[in-house]
């Protein structure tokens, strides 16, 4: 008899729990085996990722898993989450990693309060919101395009820079005018995870590090039906406007949006009051689909159409006249239940561009020639994972496959001298292509209050040249090699119990050369004026590098401290060759890519981000890196100096109004290298402000101002102006910026 009344009271209760599930952010899969803690409930969530909750008010939720970290959400969160039922969460692996997250939006619970970062979403450039933080610096070559990351002195291929874990692109343009970053929708990225070193070996041989733009998530629901947005910024030093937006259509099967953004302006003033040639224009349009395939699978198409017009870049000999990409992705995901096996993905993509360069538009007296160039690029490939939970661990396994390839000419049309009336035609790419194939592997054990995390990968690696010049053969007879690239890392994290955490990393990582360090013929690629000639069989670089992280958290302070070193053994690099003769008589010479021996670089990151009094927050970072070519005794070239940026912020009106001023100090840079031709950068102090407001839940307003003080100063990376007194390129003087947001999504 009293169970005839305990049992139906207990059925009673599970009624009237309101059901709410735990999804992973990224595939929205189910998040199984998650403890939580509500008031004085307790559990775990089921095989669905499903927990049941009676709501109370003031209470906090307290969540836990191995791979999603611990986390709680706020009152206020909770009663959110009671009414839309989901809670959604982005695994953390990485976070026990040397990486850095640059969020683009705000997250789902977020939506009520102003998004700081909307100009990023405006930006035409992704290399310029990722120079937003003090660990990456960027090679400049125009005034407004085609910013080319570095990260701790690591550049071009040997970062790897990917979409959504796999999706890539090649510069077409020899001088990497369209560097892979240029190619990336900006407006359509949720966040950016910047993973430092050879230790996340999951999405391509992270020789310095690996960049994942990750792409906002779909969502699936009834009740959202038509959303979108549409945003616009007006600049007024170089009379740039920008405008970007999306609209969608979700339901409960599917989620189908169409996207767009388009950038264009004119020659900016300098802090001197000097003119940089800097016109450019840019657009994007795109769209995906996302279908539900029952409640496990989920298919995701996207299409992306890039394009770029008549921009100046007055570092290089020639302007880049036409750049147009098409970027395909179809992906697959499906979960399961019940097994060690949770999920598997597979994923194909395609990259194509086309671009076109010359110097027509360029001031030169004399004009001893007219000059074109025409070249493309493709990236074909595919990756494959699946996801295993252990005992005690996680596992992933997979594979990916990637094609390389560029072919292009050069026409020379002389207008003066000996060879006047006489049109050259020269091969710079030689149909170059180079196929990698890996597997990889990464697993995580959790042994409570300390992880231990084990990644590894094997590439083979093969290129040719299906029409190798006559010139280039005459130095390479042989012009296809094959190599293998066996890459390890391995980390162990300790969580303190006073708020301290401390990882070490140990990383061995391996990188074939790219393209132009293989084929490039006979073409002024690098920093100085020398032509550049590859090499077919040079030796892949290797990179032994040890990582230190500590932290230190509390309810109101973030500090983290990043320590690097890397030994670096057969570093591609390049030196003059005196035997070889130039193809244009205004080069001093050519240079040929080499391995050296023996490289150092070491350095560190250091952030703290606190909270203040009366609705104030502040940020304090900083970067160093310290590299040095050990054969010639010497430092290594294009390494940017110790940069130290501080920004204060508020949140008042219930996070309405958000003003905020950032102040960036970069030291002097006097370890340079006399062999590339670098020269001392000075130091420079720049002050930017901005007041942002929510006007309503549909309108965003922004105002701003960058430098502030109008000050004159150039980057160590950027290359200077071609003339005969080269000038670095500048940056933009003072420049006054609005930007406004219609959001209805």
């Amino acid at each position: 008899m009293l169970l005839s009344i305990i049992l139906p009271a207990v059925s009673f209760a599970q009624e009237n729990k309101t059901s709410i599930k735990l999804l992973d952010a990224s595939n929205e899969s189910p998040i199984i085996g998650a403890t939580y803690q509500y008031g004085n409930e307790k559990g775990i969530s089921d095989a669905d990722g499903i927990i049941l909750l009676n709501y109370e008010e003031s209470e906090t939720l307290y969540l836990s898993h191995i791979s999603y970290g611990q986390w709680q959400l706020s009152a206020d969160h909770v009663k959110a989450v009671f009414e839309n039922k989901i809670i959604k969460r982005y695994a953390k692996p990485l976070s026990m990693q040397p990486v850095t997250i640059i969020g683009l939006k705000p997250h789902t619970n977020e939506n009520d309060k102003l998004n700081v970062s909307q100009p990023d979403r405006l930006a035409h450039d992704a290399g310029e919101v990722l120079c937003g933080t003090s660990a990456i610096s960027g090679i400049r070559k125009s005034g407004s395009y085609g910013l080319d990351p570095v990260l701790r002195g690591y550049k071009y291929d040997q970062l790897n820079i990917v979409i959504d874990g796999s999706q890539c692109a090649s510069a077409a343009c020899p001088n990497r005018m369209d560097p892979p970053t240029s190619q990336i929708s900006i407006n359509m990225t949720d966040h950016v995870e910047i993973m430092k070193g050879p230790h996340s070996l999951r999405y391509g041989s992270a020789f310095g590090g690996t960049l994942n733009f990750v792409s906002v998530t779909p969502t699936f629901s009834e009740d959202k039906g038509i959303y979108g947005r549409v945003s616009s910024t007006y600049e007024s030093n170089g009379d740039i406007v920008r405008g970007e937006g999306k609209l969608g259509l979700s339901r409960s099967a599917y989620d189908l949006n169409f996207f767009g953004s388009w950038s264009q302006g004119n020659d900016y003033t300098d802090g001197e009051g000097i003119s940089v040639p800097s016109a450019f224009l840019r657009g994007s349009f795109g769209s995906s689909l996302a279908v539900k395939l029952g409640e496990r699978q989920k298919v995701m198409l996207t299409a992306t159409r890039n394009l770029a017009r008549d921009t100046d870049f007055p570092a290089l000999p020639m302007d880049l006249r036409s750049d147009d990409t098409w970027l395909l992705n179809a992906r697959h995901e499906i979960s399961f239940t019940g097994k060690a096996l949770r999920s598997w993905s597979t994923s194909l993509y395609s990259t194509k561009v086309s671009h076109m360069m010359d110097n027509l538009d360029k001031q030169l007296d004399p004009r001893m020639m007219n000059a074109e160039t025409s070249a493309n690029t493709g990236n074909y490939g595919g990756r494959t994972e699946g996801f295993w939970v252990l005992n005690g661990g996680e596992l992933y396994i997979g594979g990916d496959f990637r094609l390389e390839q560029a072919e292009g000419t050069r026409t020379r049309e002389f207008l003066m001298g000996p060879m006047a009336g006489n049109v050259v035609v020269d091969n710079i790419w030689q149909n170059s292509r180079i196929n990698k194939t890996s597997a990889f592997s990464e697993y995580t054990l959790d042994l409570g209050s300390t992880s231990l995390v084990f990644s590894g990968r094997l590439e083979f690696n093969n290129a040719s040249a299906n029409d190798p010049a006559s010139e280039f053969v005459s130095i390479h007879p042989e012009t296809e090699a094959s190599q293998v690239n066996p890459s390890i890392s391995m980390g162990s994290v300790h969580q303190f119990k006073n708020g301290f955490n401390a990882g070490l990393w140990l990383g061995r990582a391996q990188r074939s050369g790219s393209l132009s360090e293989r084929y490039i013929n006979f073409l002024p690629v690098g920093q100085d004026p020398y032509e550049m000639v590859g090499t077919p069989d040079i030796k892949p670089e290797v990179n032994n590098q040890v990582d230190l992280n500590l932290g230190y958290k509390t309810h109101g302070a973030i500090i983290g401290l990043s320590l690097f070193t890397s030994f670096l053994k057969d570093y591609i690099s390049s030196e003059i060759d005196p035997s070889l003769t130039p193809k244009m008589p205004t080069s001093p010479g050519v240079r040929r890519y080499i391995n050296i021996d023996e490289a150092f670089m070491t350095g560190f990151e250091i952030s703290w981000d606190q909270k203040l009094l009366a609705g104030l927050n502040h940020k304090l970072s900083a970067a160093y890196t310290y590299g040095q070519n050990k054969v010639l005794d010497q430092p290594l070239p294009e390494i940017a100096p110790m940069d130290i940026r501080y920004a204060l912020s508020g949140s008042y009106v219930n996070g309405k109004l958000v003003p905020e001023v950032s102040l960036r100090y970069v030291l002097t840079q006097d370890r340079i290298s006399t062999e590339f031709g670098e020269t001392e950068t000075p130091s420079f102090t720049i002050v930017d402000a901005s007041i942002g407001y929510k006007a309503s839940k549909l309108l965003n307003a922004t105002l701003g101002v960058q430098n502030l003080f109008g000050t004159a100063y150039y980057e160590h990376l950027s290359r200077s102006v071609r003339g005969t007194s080269p000038r670095p390129i500048y940056a933009p003087g003072r420049n006054i910026f609005i930007s406004v947001l219609v959001n209805f999504e």
